[in-house]
């Protein structure tokens, strides 16, 4: 927990860092993982190494911008909610000002990195602004602004399988389902964490949309999840050791369940449980990675 005194005493450049999320690398990689995904897969082999940074580095850009833009949006709702009263936005540690020159700065940063792709992945990247934009709005007028956040996350699929690929096939429409609903999933796990303040404040969540139902929601969810994976795996032939990497993370999406089903949950689960989906993610990586290598 950072006190007062400390954030008083805070350089500008540490400031900058937690308003892009860089100190919490978590949230960051789970939006990575599903490019990284598509790139591997849309590839059928390994990709060319200069792309697999211009996807990591898209990512990074993308998702401070999204960070910086949430924020500037929420400036005012932040400081009423436990776990982002913090942010250099709410605490006005940054200004406005210095908050827009930042999201304008990472925006640039990811325009520069999709000229780099092919026409129809520049488009598909120019099509994900509206959604990062509107993310946030989206808790003030939609009862599932999740949903457009998963949007916007399955644009990480479109995009990297057509830097491949140049084209949308119909693999690369069941991994954007598969990362739709793993994202509705741990992010309603999110969201529960904030119910009783976003209840108070008057905002949307998908945590709030399905009440005492959160739990069986992100059950269900990543049960979609686990079987649109299987679906993929039969279609494209993946081998033996992506199947065992699916069940482990099966297992892990069940013992998430029986977690988030607990009549009495502890505030430090929905963290963990998030945290935990980035392994998950990892581990399907590995699997991929694996396939193509045997």
């Amino acid at each position: 927990m950072i006190n007062q005194s400390e954030l008083q005493n805070e350089p500008t450049w540490l400031t900058i860092i937690r308003l892009l999320r860089w100190d919490k690398p978590a949230g960051r990689l789970i939006l990575m993982i599903p490019a990284l995904w598509a790139i591997f897969l849309a590839s059928r082999g390994l990709p060319p190494l200069p792309l697999i940074g211009v996807i990591i580095l898209g990512t990074l850009a993308t998702s401070a911008a999204g960070c910086v833009i949430n924020d500037l949006w929420d400036r005012d709702i932040d400081p009423q909610v436990e776990r982002t009263k913090k942010r250099p936005l709410a605490e006005r540690s940054l200004s406005i000002r210095v908050g827009i020159i930042i999201a304008f700065i990472a925006l640039f940063c990811a325009a520069i990195l999709a000229f780099y792709l092919n026409k129809l992945t520049f488009w598909l990247c120019v099509a994900a602004v509206p959604f990062i934009v509107c993310y946030p709005l989206a808790k003030r007028v939609f009862p599932i602004p999740q949903l457009v956040l998963s949007l916007a996350w399955g644009f990480a699929v479109l995009i990297s399988w057509t830097a491949v690929t140049g084209e949308l096939e119909n693999y690369t429409w069941v991994l954007w389902g598969i990362t739709v609903f793993w994202t509705l999933g741990f992010d309603t796990v999110y969201a529960m964490a904030d119910r009783e303040d976003d209840q108070k404040i008057g905002v949307n969540s998908s945590a709030l949309f399905f009440g005492k139902y959160a739990g069986e929601a992100v059950g269900i969810f990543f049960a979609i999840t686990a079987g649109l994976w299987a679906y993929l795996a039969v279609i494209m032939h993946l081998n033996i050791v992506f199947w065992v990497t699916w069940a482990i993370s099966l297992l892990g999406w069940m013992i998430q369940y029986v977690r988030l089903s607990s009549p009495e949950i502890p505030r430090e689960t929905y963290g963990q449980v998030f945290s935990q989906n980035v392994i998950l993610g990892f581990i399907l990586l590995v699997g991929i990675i694996v396939n193509i290598l045997l």
